[in-house]
């Protein structure tokens, strides 16, 4: 006779708190906040009408009922993944899944692709953009970029590597320039429309162009006017078009500068202390097709960063 079973989910928010006795761990593993961890957990103990944790302190520790039950479900989930890793590598052994913002992808990594895939004809690349870390176990990505803080924390299972760190820069077109003099003219910081690259807004340590005026020594009454665009590469496509004066990282609008598309009028760069990183599980840093990855955009951003404009002696640095 069928018995009814808890919900899945209430299942797998067991057995990560069990697994990691931290209810926060837990919900960052799963991608939900504690407190719906917490619920999904209430039910699962209503619903089995025991208590399967306890608490001691700020720590939580299993109960009698919780001991019985967790052995079970590990062994139950961890074959439930050996067998969707098992058909996964049926078909898809030869392809690299890569995420990355979409900024990123559309105005460095989508450009120079081809010639990873050219070098390695037997890796199939896909490119997902995405501005949301990856979830290794569920989502099919090998290996990300990511937009990071210095500080940010690391998790245990995953390597970061940092690619190249993030600095500011005001760009514009060439078009709406007029004959300038020899030198920079900060005047363009009151004459031309400011737009605004809001890819991460809400961020304290996100670098606008309130606090890039400030760090270099200048001022704008109307600061916060201007077009606002919320991916990266658009932004930069409305100051090709002659929209205005943008502020962007140095690495976005590299490409653009080198053709001529941009040009950076002003001298004034600022860090951020953030940079891109590669991000990827520990586990598989010997895959072949993740080590060809690797080490070919490490080497493809080092011409890059040679390549890139020097920075000049004055030099602010944001936040510190």
């Amino acid at each position: 006779m069928h018995q009814a079973l808890p919900a899945l989910n209430a299942l797998r928010a067991f057995e990560a708190a069990a697994r990691h006795l931290s209810m926060s761990k837990a919900a960052a593993e799963l991608f939900v906040s504690p407190s719906a961890l917490s619920h999904q957990i209430r039910g699962l103990e209503a619903f089995l009408d025991v208590k399967l944790f306890d608490r001691k302190g700020r720590q939580i520790v299993l109960t009698t009922a919780g001991k019985q039950l967790y052995p079970g479900l590990r062994l139950g989930f961890g074959q439930i993944l050996d067998a969707v890793e098992g058909l996964r590598a049926l078909d898809t052994s030869h392809v690299l899944v890569v995420s990355t913002p979409p900024g990123f992808a559309a105005k460095w990594l989508a450009p120079r692709l081809y010639r990873f895939s050219s070098a390695n004809t037997d890796i199939d690349t896909r490119l997902s953009s995405s501005m949301v870390q990856s979830n290794f176990q569920s989502d099919g990505v090998h290996i990300s970029i990511r937009n990071l803080p210095d500080s940010a924390p690391r998790a245990d299972e995953l390597t970061y590597e940092k690619l190249i760190d993030i600095d500011y820069i005001a760009v514009c077109s060439p078009r709406i320039l007029g004959n300038g003099g020899d030198g920079p003219d900060y005047s363009l910081l009151q004459r031309l429309p400011l737009i605004h690259d809001e890819t991460l807004s809400g961020r304290s340590d996100i670098l606008r162009w309130q606090e890039f005026l400030e760090a270099i020594g200048h001022r704008r009454a109307d600061v916060d006017r201007g077009l606002r665009f919320n991916v990266a590469d658009h932004a930069l496509e409305a100051a090709v078009e002659g929209a205005g004066l943008l502020l962007t990282h140095a690495l976005l609008a590299h490409d653009d500068i080198r053709t001529g598309r941009l040009v950076m009028p002003l001298p004034d760069r600022c860090e951020v202390r953030r940079a891109y990183h590669l991000v990827y599980p520990t586990a598989n840093a010997g895959m072949p097709k993740l080590v060809a990855f690797r080490k070919w955009i490490l080497a493809e951003m080092a011409t890059t960063a040679a390549r890139m404009i020097a920075p000049p002696a004055r030099d602010p640095t944001f936040g510190g």
